[in-house]
C-alpha cells in the first residue's frame, strides 16, 4: 500500500512540474487518460500538452484517497482540487479521480485515468 501511495505522490510531482523523463516511467505505453470532458488521450499526447503548457497546474491537492491492491494491479479513486494555467488561462478544477496502476517489470505505471467534474 504505501508503495503505490508513493508512486501516487511522484505522479502529482511530475504533472506539476511537467516532468517528462518521470511521466515518461510512470505512465504506461498503453495509456488511457480520460478527462471529465470525455476527451480522451494517450500517453504521449497527455506528455506533449503538460511540456508546451497546454495544461499547466500550479497547484494539485488530493484528498479522500482509497487505494485498493490486489496481486499487479492498484485502482485508487480520489478528489483532486487544483488551480491550473491552461494555455495561460487561469482556472481550477475539482474532480473526483479514478486510477488504474499496474505493476510491470517490477514498476508501477498508470494504465488508465478516468475524471468527472464534483458537483456544485
Amino acid at each position: 500500500m504505501k508503495e503505490i501511495e508513493q508512486v501516487i505522490h511522484d505522479f502529482r510531482k511530475a504533472v506539476l512540474t511537467a516532468d517528462r523523463t518521470h511521466l515518461i516511467n510512470l505512465l504506461a505505453d498503453d495509456l488511457s487518460y480520460g478527462h471529465s470532458d470525455g476527451f480522451i488521450e494517450s500517453k504521449e499526447d497527455f506528455i506533449s500538452r503538460l511540456a508546451n503548457g497546454t495544461y499547466r497546474f500550479t497547484t494539485m491537492e488530493l484528498s479522500h484517497q482509497s487505494v485498493w491492491v490486489s496481486d499487479n494491479v492498484a485502482i485508487v479513486r480520489h478528489e483532486l482540487d487544483a488551480h491550473t494555467n491552461d494555455g495561460g488561462v487561469s482556472g481550477e478544477a475539482h474532480l473526483y479521480v479514478l486510477l488504474v496502476w499496474q505493476k510491470r517489470a517490477e514498476h508501477w505505471q498508470l494504465i488508465a485515468r478516468q475524471a468527472v467534474k464534483k458537483r456544485q
